[in-house]
């Protein structure tokens, strides 16, 4: 089910209004129903899948908690075969049996085994990432086991947060299950008003930069320099308006009803450093990986050569958690190589660079590197083949002439409307997040009078029923994952 359509609207209505009508004793079963039937709307027998690995883990929790160390070491390695297991033969058993033909048939051999006629079911990366941070917690004796079935079924299956995140911990959300949640007008306005502005991100601004960047980026050798430039700048702003959009509906509306997810971006382009943007960016994700793959890998307290080796080791990883495609490998190995680099020149910059410290030309210096270097590896993120983006990157800066007569025929598919519409958008969008930077913009909205407060509010609702791309009923983009 779709946050962008109406199947949603209809359904976040009723399992809302139900949840403030019923007994609290009775709302986990009503969410986990709902929470079944939002996943199954995308592929019902992969509700089987998700119930293995509930059973299995629900059970393996238990059984760390009160065995002996061997014993909870052995029931932890069986929860995350489990996972990783169904994790690596629906998504990476292909990718894995079309490499080893290709290379058998470098050696002049056939591979008889075949490839699996299978659809990646909706969100396993992110469920079978949330499922695995509850046995590592109950593990480390940070979280207690959860006995109530049902209780942990919802914590890994909860509607809002089930598809694409944010990936939670057990120590965050299990406890709130149990609150009894009133009715609460600030709380649930605040909650709207936060999936209002993630609807905006997502149909306003993702789904109609997305024209130009499936047109470029699905024929990348009919273009050339400024175009290629333009449709990844615009993939950059797709790919974070479709994904912040997700994670600002998921987190309204868990808010709604009571419920307080972590917040999963920070306006990561006013980052200053790659670093600084890994610590913005998908929070929930840079954090689990930091915790429970870098940290354990000895994180940063170790010789310089093991902490490049670590940093690059949980990028590449964390790009192939991203997609069984090289592509992804090749993303996230970049983005672990700036890293090292960053931190090798702090280490001979770091005297020179404190005697411009809080200086503004040089502070809108790093965005600007930084947000060019996260563009160039959204290539390979966005690109369908290596190939294709190998062509990009070679092509960014030639033909200018003729890439420009490009955009202003309008073979990209954005008119005159969608420049004037997107632009304006992103305007806003930018304001929003600058304000951001000292007030939240909701507490700013609280403190002006009644008039202008909801004159914002329709504006923003105007916006979106008049400029939303409905007709294109783009999936988000993290769906994939």
């Amino acid at each position: 089910m779709l946050f962008n359509s109406l199947h949603f609207l209809y359904f976040f209505v009723a399992v809302t209004f139900s949840y403030f009508v019923l007994p609290h004793k009775y709302r986990w079963v009503l969410l986990l129903v709902a929470s079944s039937y939002f996943y199954m709307v995308f592929m019902p027998i992969y509700i089987l899948i998700l119930g293995f690995t509930i059973v299995v883990d629900y059970f393996a929790g238990i059984y760390i908690e009160k065995s002996e160390k061997k014993k909870r070491k052995s029931f932890l390695i069986i929860s995350l075969i489990a996972n990783i297991g169904v994790l690596a033969v629906f998504k990476y058993y292909n990718f894995l049996n079309e490499n080893i033909s290709l290379f058998l048939s470098d050696l002049g051999y056939h591979n008889s085994i075949p490839n699996l006629s299978i659809l990646l079911p909706v969100g396993l990366s992110f469920h079978t990432f949330q499922a695995m941070s509850y046995t590592i917690e109950v593990y480390r004796g940070n979280q207690k086991a959860e006995k109530h079935f049902g209780i942990y079924a919802l914590y890994v299956m909860f509607y809002p947060q089930l598809v694409a995140g944010p990936i939670e911990r057990p120590q965050n959300i299990l406890h709130q299950f149990y609150i009894k949640h009133e009715f609460d007008y600030k709380r649930v306005k605040e909650g709207l008003k936060l999936m209002a502005w993630g609807l905006f991100k997502k149909v306003v601004i993702a789904d109609r930069l997305a024209v130009t960047v499936n047109t470029v980026y699905n024929n990348p050798t009919e273009f050339y320099g400024a175009s290629l430039i333009l449709a990844t700048i615009f993939f950059a702003f797709q790919i974070y308006c479709d994904f912040s959009g997700y994670s600002d509906i998921a987190i309204g509306a868990a808010r709604v009803m009571g419920f307080n997810l972590m917040k999963n971006f920070d306006r990561p382009y006013l980052s200053k450093s790659v670093s600084e943007f890994w610590k913005r960016w998908h929070i929930s994700l840079s954090t689990w990986f930091r915790d429970y793959l870098y940290i354990s890998l000895g994180g940063n307290r170790v010789s310089s050569s093991r902490l490049y080796f670590n940093l690059i080791v949980t990028f590449l990883i964390s790009g192939l958690w991203h997609g069984s495609n090289w592509t992804y490998v090749v993303w996230g190995g970049l983005n672990g190589l700036f890293l090292v680099i960053e931190i090798l020149i702090k280490k001979h910059t770091l005297n020179y660079f404190q005697h411009f410290k809080n200086n503004f030309i040089l502070e809108i210096i790093k965005c600007f590197v930084t947000f060019a270097l996260i563009c160039f590896t959204w290539i390979f993120f966005r690109a369908n083949t290596l190939s294709d983006s190998f062509y990009i990157v070679e092509n960014l800066f030639t033909d200018f002439v003729l890439s420009v007569k490009v955009l202003v025929s309008g073979k990209l598919g954005f008119t005159k409307y969608d420049l004037l519409v997107t632009s304006f958008s992103l305007i806003v969008l930018f304001a929003v997040e600058w304000l951001q930077r000292q007030i939240s913009i909701q507490n700013l909205l609280n403190k002006q009078s009644i008039y202008l407060r909801w004159s914002a509010y329709v504006f923003l609702l105007i916006s979106i029923i008049l400029f939303g791309a409905f007709d294109q009923n783009q999936q988000f983009i993290y769906f994939q994952f």
